[in-house]
Order: C-alpha cells, then structure tokens, then sequence
C-alpha cells in the first residue's frame, strides 16, 4: 500500500510539473507574447513590447523601456497628439486592431512615440516564431520601414 501511494505522489507531482511547463511554453506559431524591439537604425534594442490578443485583434503594448541610465528613464509622448499628447510612453499601447490574414498580420495600426506619428502596419513571424517582422507605413507597405522584433523568453 505504501508503495502503490509514493507512486501515486510521484505521479501527481510529475503530471503537475508537466502541466506548469505546458502553461509558461510559448506559442511560436502566435504574434502573442513578449518582444524586444530593436531600432532600425541604431541596432539597439529600445523596448519590450507584450503582444496580447483581444475579441480577434492583437494590442501591444511597451512593458519596459531599455534605456540607457543617462537618459530620462520615464519619458513623455510630447510629439503624441490627442489623449496621447504628454502621456508616459511606458505602459502606452502602441500596436492597435492588427488581424491575423494568413501567415501575416495586419489592418491595424502602430505608434511611433519617437515622433508621435500613427502609421499603417503589418507583421510577420520569421525564424519559426523567433522574430517578427513589423513594417509601419504610409498608404502602402512599399512606402516605410521595418523592425525586426525578437521574442523573449
């Protein structure tokens, strides 16, 4: 009897541990999830943004600002206009209404709070959900830029 409730024990703790594992394992067929944005143009990883999905619609939104200590560490939007204009850009959604259309994302929209602009987007994941492709633009996609993204985990 007492062998047969150890192994019971040791089976209920092993299904459990096997359980947690499962909830924190990261779905990488899903823009979902943590992101380290990296500047276009400097190279430099400036934010982490979690990607969270809503009635359909991926919202992201920056967790945290990865900034150098000399710079101000709870920066304004003061380029922002409307209910943005001076709100903290931690904690400010900048990715909005994006839907999933086949292997990409788009439809939606994403905020620049280096210069307050709202542009037009579209996403991708590349390296078997490692990265994500985020290309904010003007009318069309030719027409702007793109971030390479890399998930945290």
């Amino acid at each position: 009897m007492k062998k047969l409730l150890t192994h019971l024990l040791t089976t209920a703790i092993a299904s459990t541990a096997l359980l947690a594992f499962g909830a924190f394992a990261q779905d990488t067929s899903s823009a979902v999830g943590l992101w380290k944005n990296i500047d276009d143009h400097t190279g430099k990883p400036k934010a982490l943004i979690r990607i969270s999905e809503a009635n359909g619609e991926l919202h992201g939104k920056i967790e945290k600002l990865l900034r150098d200590p000399s710079q101000d560490q709870n920066p304004k939007c003061v380029k922002c206009q409307g209910e943005l204009k001076d709100q903290p850009i931690l904690g400010m959604t900048i990715i909005n209404g994006m839907k999933k259309d086949g292997n990409e994302y788009n439809g939606g929209t994403i905020l620049d709070p280096d210069n307050g602009k709202v542009y037009k987007s579209k996403m991708a994941l590349i390296d078997d959900g490692k990265k994500l492709n985020v290309r904010g633009y003007i009318g069309v996609p030719m027409l702007g830029r793109t971030q390479t993204w890399v998930r945290e985990e």
